[in-house]
């Protein structure tokens, strides 16, 4: 599946102008020219600039379908693959906060795995040291508040 890259850098700029937009919403730092708005803005005008050239390149190579489906899109294995790693995400955005993410993580790691062949035994051994070095690098090392959920009194 192949978007045509207008439709790809169209997409890109809307998101760049609305993560500009949001930075307008960010309080200043007292005392200081610059806040934490600066490098959203700065990587935004970026994402901006690029779609632009990625929407005049469509233009110049005389424009291609909108989209264009592979192989595997009429393939029902690979789109119900395709569909349980958007419903993996979905399951991770509303099960994260209530179970917390070591429970969520290892779960939709486990379930992937073994939908795509891993064996039993071994997608439960890399889900868990995969969950625990997760936790432990984004958590400890870059001390990014994770969901402790159901394991809140444990950890």
């Amino acid at each position: 599946m192949r978007f045509n890259d207008a439709v790809v850098g169209t997409a890109f700029l809307l998101l760049a102008g609305a993560m500009i937009a949001m930075t307008f919403t960010f309080p200043p730092f007292p005392g200081q020219k610059y806040g934490p708005s600066l490098f959203p803005r700065i990587i935004g005008g970026g994402i901006i600039v690029f779609s632009v050239l990625l929407m005049l390149r469509e233009r110049r190579s005389g424009g291609r379908p909108l989209l264009v489906l592979d192989d595997w899109v009429r393939r029902p294995q690979r789109l119900a693959s395709f569909a349980l790693m958007l419903a993996a995400m979905v399951f991770y955005l509303l099960a994260s906060e209530p179970l917390g993410f070591m429970p969520t993580a290892f779960l939709i790691q486990l379930g992937l795995f073994l939908w795509f062949g891993v064996r039993p035994v071994m997608a439960v051994v890399v889900a868990v040291v995969m969950t625990i070095a997760v936790q432990y690098f984004f958590g400890s090392l870059m001390r990014v508040p994770l969901p402790r959920g159901i394991l809140d009194s444990v950890l």
